[in-house]
């Protein structure tokens, strides 16, 4: 039956009308998951942070702008500046005694004495080592008890003709070896270490056997190495005369060098050793010095001829 106009049935209960009004509030009662597609792309946190920092910068979340690059936590900490700081410091004094140590026992002013030649004194004293039976001065002059420059003074020692001396046998025998179809550059390598230590023995001995002696010298070591080094310039000698002549010319220069060379250091030693020998109880100081002045100058020839008798073609 229909109901009047202007009356209107009465809904049941729980029955929804298709057209409800609009709801009042929101219905919290199911989580909704955040929204990540429409989170800016510079935002730090990448919706891990709180909520209150999602949409906008943390100046504190990754620290200051001075540890933003790696290895400044190192720098910065207190205990690794001052670790640095003491390790440049121990780096600078383990350097000035370094050098400290090798001014003390190979100054730079000694050495330039050495080296302190002129182009006269080298052709004088070349002359003088191949002919020295004609020299009668040995003696070395002195300004205030310092020795005269090599370059004033023929019969000063140098170290600037056995340098020279011992590139130039190097040079020569690699030469020789050469001629011979033997040369290597492993063969100059032992050539030069082995005249090389022999030259340190011998200096060595030498210098050994004048503490055990107890000899009184003004010669210091830097002298010794001079005088036992000239012998590398009839050792030059010895191989040219190798080429020319072979066996024959290789012995007689030879002979003739180690007589030079010989009588060479026995005046030359002799005149700065010997006035220092003083007498003893037991032995004279004199003669004990003169025993190995000629220990010290029969070397030489020996030497001569052992560091050059596998080089030349006899």
């Amino acid at each position: 039956m229909d109901a009047p106009s202007g009356f209107r049935q009465p809904r049941k209960k729980g029955h929804k009308s298709k057209s409800q009004k609009p709801q009042l509030f929101e219905d919290t009662s199911v989580q909704q998951q955040p929204q990540f597609q429409h989170m800016p792309q510079s935002d730090p946190g990448y919706g891990y942070g709180p909520p209150q920092q999602q949409g906008g910068y943390d100046p504190n979340m990754y620290g200051s702008p001075e540890t933003q690059y790696p290895g400044q936590p190192m720098f910065g900490n207190p205990m690794a500046s001052m670790a640095m700081q003491y390790g440049a410091s121990l780096a600078g004094q383990g350097t000035n005694i370094v050098q400290e140590n090798v001014k003390t026992y190979v100054s730079t002013s000694k050495l330039k004495y050495y080296f302190a030649v002129d182009t006269a004194y080298v052709g004088k004293k070349l002359g003088l080592i191949a002919f020295p039976f004609t020299h009668t001065d040995w003696s070395i002059k002195y300004n205030q008890d310092e020795p005269i420059a090599p370059r004033y003074e023929v019969n000063a020692p140098d170290l600037y003709i056995p340098v020279m001396a011992f590139v130039t046998y190097i040079l020569v025998a690699g030469v020789v070896l050469g001629t011979q179809d033997r040369f290597t550059p492993e063969q100059l390598g032992i050539q030069a270490s082995t005249a090389l230590v022999w030259l340190v023995l011998e200096l060595l001995a030498i210098l050994f056997s004048m503490y055990l002696m107890n000899v009184k010298t003004d010669l210091k070591y830097l002298d010794m190495m001079c005088y036992i080094g000239y012998k590398f310039v009839g050792m030059i000698f010895c191989l040219l005369a190798s080429l020319i002549m072979f066996g024959a010319g290789y012995y007689c220069v030879l002979g003739w060098f180690s007589l030079s060379i010989v009588f060479f250091l026995i005046r030359t030693l002799r005149v700065q050793i010997l006035p220092h020998s003083e007498a003893d109880g037991f032995t004279r100081g004199a003669h004990r010095t003169l025993y190995l002045i000629l220990a010290i100058s029969a070397l030489q020839p020996f030497l001569m001829w052992w560091l050059t008798r596998n080089t030349v073609y006899l």
